[in-house]
């Protein structure tokens, strides 16, 4: 079938009338602007896309009623007195319709200079194409904490966030953050070799914050208190974006990086809560001190394996997926491993011990994930953690065991004090808190009795703490004070726990074990755990590598009311491993997370761990 293709007359025709609709369209548009007195860079820019409408209009049909007429040159000569006066159509537009004429007039000279402008300037100032590697060029980037007193006069390259800007008049003034630094960028309007186009700085203050961008400038020296390159600032040549943000983000970075502790000012946002955080993690991590907090925390690992590199230790990766629970106990995940029942791992505990006492490799350590399936919606507990855990064989006493953790933790320590000094001050602008006191020569070690005397002391009651209890919470911090006001350390060993509050596989104290007089509730344990400003860090003891003793032990806890274990059929491989001879050995495990909270002295856990996962929470 065939159709007859339109005449241009008649496509030209069709053509005006959808101009003109849109036209008469766009006019309302223009009109509620007006009455609803909106900015004036808005009504400049709806009255710009009316006279781009209109223009197309003019070029169609000079004479339609919506094309844009010249203005007549001279004076109208006044109509004879005889002559009926003009109608209010015949005499010309009005005062108001020639000055709305005007200035949409003037709108479209100024958008038509500004693309101009835009157009000279393409290669100093824009949006770039989606980077899809294209091409490799000689560019080299600076990072903005390389940017220092030093670099002045030198002609940079960075790449970083639009942590804020403003432009005001000829001056356009932008805070580029990389990481947990920021410095000022500057760009000025002018005549003079230094000057950038007025457009470009109009584009500079229209970028939203959190926008990527590659800038070219000149470092000059400056005084920015406001930015972590204090000394210096950029003077930009060229300022491209790189890939834009939306200008409405669920919290401005700036807004979370406020000390959390200062009121807000007027005109400020109040501070971003932690559930809010935590929904939009990719952003909260953006600020200066989520970033310090986390390359810290990256470091501490490193401080961890080199050291016990350096001691002899080897690096091992045991399974995380386990036919039965690693230490007893209800809190574990359980899943389905091809039809048969299993579950996350809870610990490395039972395979490094296999490995340092019955494998031969002496000494070992591991950083891997650890799955606790507790229900403890506390700010110091996840479900999910970085454990960092250590075995060794020993000679004669577990003692060894606590000098190499005493090194190990000085050692932690004393980097995290000399090597991240810019990312403690930063993290500290944000969250306030006191330097972390040790005691350089080694740890401070006290008895679990020893604790119980101090708390005593202070007024503890035997109804609020027993003598062969586990520490609460709460007296754990009152110990941790106590500690702190009488040995001026937030670091300390405690020792020699009850028996009945361990796991199977701690070996029992001689002196109250193997006595007959002594009840088996008051039975101690060659067990201890580290403490940091009056928190539980560190869970360690030496273990028993007698097979009989180790059976024993694994049969009394399982059936013992209250003390609870894993069933002895379902460690077997574990416990049979000790019938060819293992190595007297001892160890323990830390938190990664909980080691740097408790340095930083930060209010919650979820403030050190990348995406948390706690019993509420499983995303993002």
């Amino acid at each position: 079938r065939r159709f007859a293709a339109k005449s241009p007359i008649t496509q030209m025709a069709g053509d005006i009338e959808a101009l003109a609709a849109a036209a008469t369209a766009q006019g309302e548009v223009v009109k509620g602007l007006k009455a609803a007195k909106s900015a004036t860079p808005e009504i400049d820019a709806a009255v710009a896309k009316l006279i781009e409408i209109k223009q197309k209009i003019t070029a169609l049909d000079p004479t339609h009623p919506q094309a844009i007429q010249e203005k007549k040159k001279g004076k109208e000569k006044k109509p004879a007195a005889d002559q009926p006066k003009p109608s209010k159509q015949e005499s010309g537009p009005s005062k108001k319709e020639l000055r709305m004429r005007e200035r949409e007039k003037k709108a479209a000279e100024a958008l038509e200079k500004e693309k101009a402008a835009a157009a000279a300037s393409a290669d100093r100032f824009g949006d770039v194409d989606v980077i899809m590697s294209r091409e490799m060029t000689n560019k080299t980037y600076t990072h903005v904490r390389a940017l220092t007193a030093a670099s002045v006069g030198r002609t940079v390259w960075i790449r970083a966030r639009c942590h804020t800007t403003r432009a005001k008049g000829s001056l356009a003034f932008l805070v580029a953050r990389q990481g947990c630094h920021t410095v000022q960028c500057v760009a000025s309007a002018g005549d003079d070799e230094n000057s950038v186009p007025k457009a470009m700085v109009s584009y500079m203050g229209k970028l939203t914050n959190e926008t990527i961008v590659d800038v070219e400038a000149t470092v000059a020296a400056a005084a920015v208190a406001s930015c972590s390159q204090k000394d210096v600032e950029l003077a930009v040549k060229k300022i491209f974006a790189v890939s834009k943000s939306l200008p409405d983000l669920p919290f401005q970075v700036v807004d979370a990086s406020r000390n959390e502790n200062a009121p807000s000012k007027e005109g400020e946002a109040p501070t971003v809560g932690l559930d809010t955080r935590l929904n939009y993690r990719v952003i909260d991590l953006r600020t200066p001190a989520s970033q310090a907090i986390l390359r810290i925390k990256s470091a501490v690992p490193l401080m961890f394996a080199t050291f016990l590199d350096k001691e002899g230790f080897v690096g091992v990766q045991s399974p995380k997926l386990l036919g039965g629970a690693s230490e007893g106990g209800s809190s574990v995940f359980r899943l389905e491993y091809f039809g048969k029942p299993a579950c996350l791992a809870q610990s490395p505990q039972l395979y490094k011990q296999m490995l340092a006492a019955c494998s031969d490799f002496e000494r070992v350590y591991e950083i891997g994930p650890v799955f606790r399936a507790e229900d403890s919606n506390t700010r110091r507990h996840l479900c999910e953690f970085t454990g960092l855990d250590m075995e060794m064989a020993i000679y004669e006493h577990y003692y060894e065991v606590l000098d190499v953790f005493s090194r190990l933790f000085a050692h932690i320590f004393a980097t995290i004090e000399t090597d991240f000094k810019d990312e403690l001050e930063i993290v500290a602008q944000t969250y306030p808190f006191e330097p972390f006191q040790y005691l350089k020569a080694g740890a401070l070690r006290l008895s679990f009795a020893e604790g119980i005397a101090l708390l005593r002391e202070a007024g503890v009651s035997e109804a609020q703490q027993g003598p062969f209890d586990d520490l609460s919470t709460e007296n754990e911090k009152i110990l941790g004070d106590l500690v702190k006001r009488k040995y001026g350390t937030d670091f300390f060993i405690m020792d020699k726990y009850p028996l009945s509050i361990r796991p199977f596989y701690t070996m029992p104290d001689p002196a109250t074990y193997g006595d007959p007089a002594c009840p088996p509730a008051e039975h101690l344990s060659n067990s201890f755990d580290m403490f940091m400003r009056g928190q539980e860090i560190v869970s360690g003891a030496q273990r028993i590598h007698d097979h009989k003793l180790l059976v024993d032990r694994v049969t009394y806890c399982h059936n013992s009311p209250g003390h609870g274990g894993p069933h002895p059929d379902s460690i077997q491989a574990y416990t049979d491993a000790f019938k060819f001879g293992a190595f007297p050995h001892g160890g323990g495990g830390v938190g990664l997370e909980r080691v740097v909270m408790l340095y930083l002295d930060l209010t919650n856990i979820r403030k050190v761990a990348t995406f948390p996962r706690d019993p509420g929470r499983l995303a993002p």
